[in-house]
């Protein structure tokens, strides 16, 4: 008896940790399943993310359209791509060339999207165009290129496909978007601001596709890192201002973003938030305790300008 009172923390943790694995399991094949032969497209699939949203999404069996600014990019992700998949249960992607921040030419690209396959089973709105300085020494001219690439840019092509799944009364939509869409961190001004608008965007969107049956998501992580990236050391490392950003420098890695994206297909969440606890809580103290949200990113400012100085 004193011997199975001794293995049976250890068992049950075990067996916890066993059923945790199969629903995981499970889950991520009900995940890859759900994206079998529909058309997704991807904007700007030539970076870190938009790679892997392309992998999983592959793998998975749909039928990918994806879109890029550098057409020898495109064609090293095709081969990429096309050279660790089954072919017999994998569709060779489409290559569309699309600068997002290029608004003139989004239209006539819409369409050619639109030609691949006849349809849009799911838009992902992926491509981004991240800045960082004082206001002061932003210029409207950068913050109206960063206003292109991360809002007008998305909800052009948006509205350009939107005719063809209301038509069908199918569809989803989904933004990655980032943290900075539901709070303002210090000398990302610009960047802030249009990811605030595209959530707006994108949150009355969402209620008005309701009758269309076509679902809109944002998935927003904190900061998305490259495959490479280690947290560099600092005198500031420690201050309240890193510990309570702190996913914020550190980041996700693509391949979580990618794998949660795919997840939110196939759940139609309507919103997901990427953090750790941290900055999670940034977002309900923003919205429940403003005072001391802002004291906190005042004394972060001082105390990075601080140790600058020093």
């Amino acid at each position: 008896m004193g011997i199975l009172a001794v293995l049976a923390l250890p068992l049950l943790l075990l067996g916890i940790s066993g059923i945790i694995y199969i629903y995981q399991s499970v889950r991520w094949l009900l995940s890859k399943s759900a994206v079998q032969n529909k058309v997704v497209v991807i904007t700007d699939a030539i970076s870190g993310l938009g790679k892997e949203c392309s992998r999983v999404f592959h793998t998975g069996g749909a039928r990918l359209v994806l879109c890029g600014r550098t057409w020898e990019k495109l064609e090293a992700l095709y081969d990429a791509l096309i050279s660790v998949a089954d072919p017999s249960m994998t569709y060779a992607p489409k290559l569309i060339l699309l600068d997002i921040s290029d608004i003139n030419c989004i239209q006539d690209v819409a369409k050619e999207i639109l030609n691949c396959y006849g349809c849009v089973d799911i838009l992902i709105n992926n491509a981004s165009m991240k800045v960082k300085g004082a206001v002061q020494s932003i210029s409207l001219e950068l913050d109206k290129k960063i206003m292109n690439a991360n809002y007008f840019g998305p909800i052009t092509l948006t509205k350009a496909i939107l005719p063809n799944m209301i038509s069908r009364r199918t569809g989803q939509i989904v933004l990655i978007n980032s943290i900075q869409g539901k709070i303002g961190i210090p000398f990302r001004a610009a960047y802030a601001a249009s990811k605030h608008a595209a959530v707006g965007f994108f949150d009355c969107l969402r209620a008005e596709m309701e009758e269309f049956d076509i679902s809109v998501s944002t998935v927003n992580p904190t900061f998305i890192c490259s495959y490479h990236r280690q947290p560099a050391p600092g005198n500031w490392e420690a201050s309240i201002w890193k510990f309570f950003f702190r996913k914020v420098a550190y980041g996700v890695h693509p391949v979580e973003v990618a794998e949660e994206v795919l997840r939110t297909v196939s759940s139609k969440k309507q919103e997901v938030l990427m953090a750790n606890p941290i900055p999670r809580a940034a977002v309900y103290i923003r919205t429940f305790f403003p005072e001391l949200f802002f004291a906190i990113v005042a004394s972060g400012i001082r105390e990075k300008l601080k140790t600058e100085e020093e």
